[in-house]
């Protein structure tokens, strides 16, 4: 079975150099990367498989063509990053939290088109789901056990849309519990019908407010967001989460235009935390895990079911019966369980929308 990777590639340079020799940007920022966890030239060579030699030679060669020295290097200390080199550490770090979600449903469409041409065989199963911890573990699991599906990330309400026209066989969503749930379950229910599809329980998981490591500014919960100094970063038009946020402004009376950088958006819950974290937004909405990988402070704010909305027929189709298996595994519920924020004990349980949101 194909596997492709595709991964961002830096280009620096200055207008006019075309013939200068090309930084390797990308064993740059690997290099500084671990320069910044080790404190040691040496050691992070050693860590990205580059001599000592050839790590000062790259190193002398960004720092001629930024004109700013990247590391301090005091006597006894080891060496540490100045603030341009944490900068592109940032900015590589975001670049990834944004794309990776793009890159990997590329990736996996190639896979399939090249795959169908190769083996003349019927499509997999093709899976469209908002991007989350559970789902790229479950896309992990699948790849693992060699078990084909075709993934594209995009919003929930285009998901499932895409599953209502038939152009997908599992659309994941997610949906608030407590009060919000009629609201949020509406919007998905106009698309999907009783008899004709089921859903597939994946995790509940928490969802709060991103804030800089040790809430420097006292944030307590969603009433500061009315404060103006305050700099949002929002989510998306369509996605779940922007719909949570929408709905819990509306329950707090605060209008969006009240929210400094409302319009301000990144596409998963990871380029949010990035974002923060780098400190080019004071607060975020997004789940736990997120806040988790990036170091931040989290103030939980509810709980949401997410969900793989499936049509009834294709329950027992051949294909879709080794993606339901690796779904119910112990294997992948002990997965899930170990992302911060996230819990399994219904994964894989079928439901249907009665069952989920009642009549």
């Amino acid at each position: 079975m194909l596997r492709i990777t595709l991964q961002p590639q830096w280009h620096i340079g200055r207008d006019g150099d075309e013939g200068a020799a090309a930084l390797d940007a990308n064993a740059l920022l690997q290099l500084l990367a671990a320069v910044q966890s080790s404190g040691s030239i040496a050691q992070a060579g050693r860590e990205v498989g580059l001599s000592y030699r050839h790590a000062w030679g790259l190193l002398q060669q960004a720092e001629a063509l930024l004109g700013e020295p990247l590391l301090t290097r005091g006597r006894g200390r080891g060496s540490a990053l100045t603030p341009l080199a944490q900068q592109l550490i940032w900015a590589d770090t975001r670049i990834g939290a944004r794309l990776q979600p793009l890159l990997a449903s590329l990736a996996s469409e190639l896979e399939g088109e090249l795959g169908r041409v190769q083996r003349r065989e019927q499509a997999v199963p093709r899976l469209h789901a908002s991007h989350g911890f559970a789902v790229a573990a479950l896309h992990e699991q699948l790849t693992a056990r060699q078990v084909a599906v075709e993934l594209r990330y995009r919003n929930s309400l285009e998901a499932v849309a895409a599953l209502a026209q038939g152009d997908c066989d599992l659309a994941g969503f997610h949906v608030p519990l407590g009060e919000f749930q009629p609201a949020a379950a509406q919007r998905y229910q106009v698309l999907l019908q009783p008899g004709a599809h089921r859903l597939v329980h994946l995790a509940v998981r928490t969802q709060g407010l991103f804030v800089a490591p040790g809430n420097p500014l006292g944030i307590r919960g969603l009433d500061d967001l009315k404060r103006r100094e305050l700099r949002f970063v929002n989510r998306p038009e369509g996605s779940g989460t922007r719909v949570l946020t929408e709905l819990l402004l509306q329950r707090h009376g605060i209008a969006p235009r009240r929210v400094s950088g409302f319009e301000n958006t990144e596409l998963t819950h990871a380029a949010v935390a990035a974002f923060v974290a780098s400190g080019m937004a004071d607060v975020g909405i997004g789940v736990q895990t997120a806040a988790h990988r990036f170091g931040l402070h989290f103030i939980p704010l509810l709980k949401e079911r997410y969900f793989f909305a499936v049509p009834t027929e294709a329950l027992a189709r051949a294909d879709m019966r080794p993606v339901l298996a690796v779904l119910q595994s112990p294997a992948f519920r002990a997965r899930v369980s170990a992302l911060k924020g996230y819990e399994a004990a219904g994964t894989g349980q079928v439901l249907t929308l009665a069952d989920a949101f009642g009549s």
